[in-house]
């Protein structure tokens, strides 16, 4: 028995080692086997296409989607790679081309294999006949205007001999419905659109059916929302008459009238839908086995609906900043949109070249489209060796739209001027001052093309509370040209003249300095002008002009090389122009262009920094 036991457990020893070691190989293999399949198969792709081709079959070919899958064996990738050629003829007819030659292989010689996708998209499908009918439109009453077929028919965006595009296609029809349904037809629609494609002759033949609908007309105005403020607010900004020809863009502005006003924080300027949901409602409940129905009033009214969501009545906000005109900024501002029925907005702003305060009270704007306003103002500033501190009351008028603005200003101004070794000097004026803006650019916040313009003048013309009578003009241009697709060219232009007896006596914030940002860049901000000393001073004549190529390498960033020249003085012989150049950095950013320039000044033999967020005016 004793005998037995050792026996045992000497039989017993070796074998446990054993097992152990078959569980761990099997543990091993397991752990292996579930790392390669969580690895995948590693391949490459390689497309021979020509562009834009190769970019729509890297973006939507199920072969690069998969690459990198855990879960993809050799078997699936084998399937994907036959799978290209039907999925590639598919992509590619997107782009006109419906006889494409598409191979597709996988090489597997390598440590990596490579699939490898080439294509030879043959001829483009061409355009070969559009056929566009136009049912309705027929003018309602004695009086009105046939609509112009013609003219839509020549505005159709994929002609014959147009190459033939799915993309192209879908918005053809897009923009001709959205011509349509803007002015007169909003209740158009496409009852038909067809393009048949011969891949044989390359041509495709394209049929379009729009139906007009109804012609509509405005209705009378509605409102919700409004709670706190008058309603004239909005009544006397709208210009939309009832029974006037339906129009989107008289929608649009009214809407950006409105929002424009600051007393509201959204606005919606719409027509009543209410009319057409109850139509189509009532044709549901009565199903198809309901009876013929009176034919549609043609011309349909319909209501204006004006939703607004008011902003708060007062309003306080805090800022700060940084400008290489005027320095560092403080800046606190506070808004009541209901004092007696005006709103007021308010600023204190402290710079280290400038300070100044201002309170202003805007009466709702009247139904003919005035802006009235009146305010007082406080401005002190430290420029040149030159210190001015300007108090203002003044009356305003402004009319006109963002494209066409008319301003009116009647103000009392008293200055003191201090002017560096010299004593202080005083002046009083009470000018009438009229400006006028004309914007004909393709995007009023970030322009590319046409040109912005803008003149002013006026001039203190009574011996009443004026102590040198003054006529004062300036005009400033800033034109816009698109050189191709990467590259713009921006050109501007300033002058001004004052005519007086004599320039001691005439506000020197009605004088002329040049220099800085939107000037001359290059020098100081508002460093030339007329020496007095070691001041500079305003003059009464100003010349300046710049030339500036923006090269967009990668929109919205660009770069742009500049040149600057002008100059301020008393007498024309003495504008000899000051040069400055140099190269900035742009920004096309949402709340308008970023410039950051680099430039030297030829005559101060330095260079500065600048720095711009928009443009001027």
């Amino acid at each position: 028995m004793f005998s037995a036991i050792p026996d045992l457990n000497l039989t017993r020893v070796p074998r446990r080692p054993r097992i152990l070691a078959q569980i761990a190989a099997t543990v091993f293999t397991l752990v292996a086997s579930c790392t390669a399949l969580a690895q995948g198969v590693n391949y490459r792709v390689a497309i021979e296409a020509p562009d834009p081709l190769d970019d729509l079959l890297q973006d939507n070919l199920d072969l690069l989607r998969w690459q990198g899958n855990p879960r993809l064996d050799m078997d699936q990738l084998q399937r994907l790679v036959k799978a290209v050629p039907e999925q590639a003829n598919m992509l590619i007819a997107t782009e006109g081309y419906y006889s494409p030659r598409v191979s597709a292989g996988l090489d597997t010689s390598g440590s990596t294999p490579v699939a490898r996708v080439i294509v030879d998209p043959g001829k483009p499908t061409i355009v070969g006949d559009v056929d566009l009918t136009l049912k309705g439109f027929e003018p309602v009453g004695a009086d009105a205007k046939p609509f112009d077929g013609a003219e839509l028919r020549n505005r159709w965006a994929l002609p014959v001999g147009a190459r033939f595009r799915q993309a192209d296609w879908e918005a053809a029809k897009r923009n001709l419905l959205r011509q349509v349904i803007q002015v007169r037809y909003p209740r158009a629609q496409l009852v038909e659109s067809s393009a048949i494609v011969d891949p044989d002759v390359q041509r495709a033949l394209l049929k379009v059916v729009l139906d007009s609908g109804p012609e509509a007309r405005f209705g009378d105005i509605k409102i919700e929302g409004l709670k706190r403020y008058p309603s004239t607010i909005i009544t006397n900004l709208n210009q939309i008459q009832p029974g006037e020809e339906y129009s989107e863009a008289a929608l649009q502005a009214f809407q950006a009238r409105l929002q424009d006003t600051g007393y509201f924080s959204g606005v919606e300027v719409s027509t009543d839908p209410g009319e057409m949901l109850d139509e189509q409602i009532d044709a549901l409940a009565e199903g198809p086995a309901a009876k013929p129905k009176p034919p549609v009033e043609n011309p349909v009214t319909l209501p204006v609906l004006v939703r607004v969501t008011e902003n708060k009545q007062r309003n306080v906000s805090v800022g700060l900043g940084f400008s290489t005109n005027t320095g560092a900024r403080a800046q606190v501002s506070y808004d009541d949109l209901n004092v007696y029925g005006l709103r007021m907005k308010s600023n204190l702003i402290m710079e280290t070249r400038r300070q100044s305060a201002n309170a202003d009270f805007f009466f709702p704007t009247t139904a003919k489209g005035y802006n009235d306003s009146f305010g007082a103002s406080f401005e002190r500033n430290d420029l040149q060796g030159e210190i001015t501190a300007v108090a203002r009351l003044a009356a305003r008028r402004a009319w006109g739209t963002p494209r066409r603005e008319r301003n009116l200003t009647f103000e009392y101004l008293t200055e003191q001027q201090t002017i560096d070794g010299q004593p202080p000097e005083r002046s009083k004026s009470l000018p009438l001052t009229f400006s006028y803006t004309m914007r004909e650019v393709d995007n009023l916040l970030l322009p590319t093309r046409g040109f912005i313009a803008n003149a002013t003048l006026g001039g203190a013309l009574l011996p009443v509370l004026t102590d040198e009578r003054f006529i004062r003009a300036s005009a400033r241009v800033v034109g816009y040209k698109s050189l191709g697709a990467k590259s713009s060219l921006v050109l501007r232009a300033e002058a001004g003249a004052l005519a007086s007896a004599q320039k001691a006596g005439v506000p020197s914030t009605f004088l002329f300095r040049a220099g800085g940002d939107g000037s001359v860049r290059g020098y100081g901000y508002q460093a030339l002008g007329v020496k007095e000393g070691d001041a500079t001073v305003g003059g009464r004549y100003l010349v300046t002009g710049s030339a500036e190529y923006q090269y967009w390498f990668k929109p919205p960033w660009g770069v742009a090389f500049f040149v600057d020249a002008g100059n301020a003085a008393d007498k024309i012989p003495d504008l000899k122009p000051k040069l400055g150049y140099g190269v900035g950095a742009r920004w096309r950013s949402p709340v308008g262009p970023i410039n950051v320039d680099v430039a030297y000044g030829q005559a101060a033999k330095e260079v500065r920094l600048h720095f711009s967020l928009g443009f001027t005016f």
